[in-house]
């Protein structure tokens, strides 16, 4: 697997309308930004371009206008934050990160459910 590019809050903002919408205009970010943010469109296409530059994001140029498209997929990069935000926060150490949620977190028996599950099917 190649290596995931780092992507800032601001940026997972913008790949998460493009995960969703794809192809799409820098104008057509900013509108669906512009509902939720109050960036100005400048700092927007700063961001696609940030991630192009990073090899997160795609264009494709018809006559003027440019058409942004994600190169890599929500999952790798859910993945490779999650292995990041674990070696930074905890060291590592899986088992302190999840006592950790479990003390904190109120689970429902469904969620406890939920959780075996998922251990005994990585038996």
């Amino acid at each position: 697997m190649k290596k995931m590019p780092q992507i800032s809050d601001s940026e997972w903002s913008v790949m998460k309308i493009l995960w969703e919408k794809s192809p799409i205009t820098a104008n057509e970010v900013i509108d669906v930004l512009k509902k939720t943010t109050e960036w100005r469109p400048t700092t927007i296409k700063t961001l696609l371009s940030r991630l192009v530059k990073k090899g997160a994001v795609g264009f494709e140029k018809n006559n003027r206008t440019y058409s942004y498209y994600p190169l890599v997929t929500e999952d790798d990069c859910v993945k490779a934050e999650s292995k990041s935000f674990l070696k930074r926060v905890y060291g590592g150490g899986l088992k302190m990160m999840i006592a950790n949620f479990l003390e904190i977190e109120d689970l429902s028996e469904g969620d406890i459910e939920e959780l075996r599950r998922m251990l005994d099917e990585k038996k």
